[in-house]
């Protein structure tokens, strides 16, 4: 059976003599959303930081992440959260993209309100279960910095990290780089993440997968899984 990964935009077989096992190994494999909290996915004027796009991904996660459980995998969820008093950010080092963003696509009315702790906006979307994990420390565009999610998975002996969320462009991207950095392999789901355009979503699903690892469809990696004896799969020792 072919394995099948994207090389920039299409979808190919990964070539016999490619060496991918430790990538495709059901047995040391975290899925790690990004995100997905109503600070981005909220439909109403006050979103502090809409990415209307990624709503449409909700339902496909959740369906993903059940087919993932239901084999005792491991699911993350990474999510920011701010301190109420604005001292991580809009009151201490405030950060990049606050600065940058609003140069392309204009004035965001809310924004102060992003991400703060005890506000409605760190409420998830998408669903999470009592055997799921949940990293609350996120401050900036890296889902390693400064959280403990790297200490998480090495405890949890995990060798490849599986990301979705948002959004494509920014901190799946820089999600992908740090965990690379960290010798993580990587895995983005092409299907299951979005960025904050087409264009810029699809750049950054090419500098992943010409720099990074692999970038597959949801369905593809559940395939690969399914040969490398999936139904075995347990929680990470």
């Amino acid at each position: 059976m072919s394995d099948f990964t994207y090389l920039g935009s299409e979808r190919r077989a990964l070539p016999a003599d490619a060496d991918f096992e430790d990538y495709l190994d059901p047995h040391s494999v975290a899925v790690i959303s990004i995100d997905m909290h109503q600070g981005h996915l909220a439909d109403t004027p006050d979103c502090p930081c809409p990415a209307p796009r990624a709503r449409e991904i909700v339902g496909p996660i959740d369906r993903f992440h059940d087919r993932v459980r239901a084999h005792g995998g491991s699911i993350i969820h990474v999510r920011t959260i701010l301190r109420a008093d604005g001292s991580d950010d809009v009151r201490g080092g405030v950060a990049a993209w606050r600065r940058v963003f609003p140069l392309h696509v204009g004035s965001i009315p809310n924004a102060a309100a992003h991400a703060l702790e005890g506000s409605p906006w760190t409420e998830f979307v998408t669903r999470i279960d009592p055997m799921d994990r949940v990293v609350n420390t996120k401050k900036r565009l890296s889902i390693f910095y400064p959280t403990d999610l790297d200490f998480l998975l090495r405890n949890l002996r995990v060798r490849t990290v599986v990301l979705d969320g948002g959004f494509t462009d920014c901190c799946v991207l820089n999600a992908a780089f740090d965990a690379s950095n960290l010798d993580y392999r990587v895995i983005v789901l092409r299907d299951l993440v979005r960025g904050t355009d087409p264009q810029a979503e699809e750049a950054g699903l090419r500098i992943v997968s010409l720099h990074l690892g692999l970038v597959m469809d949801s369905s593809d990696l559940l395939a690969s899984w399914r040969a490398r004896g999936w139904g075995a799969v347990q929680p990470p020792a």
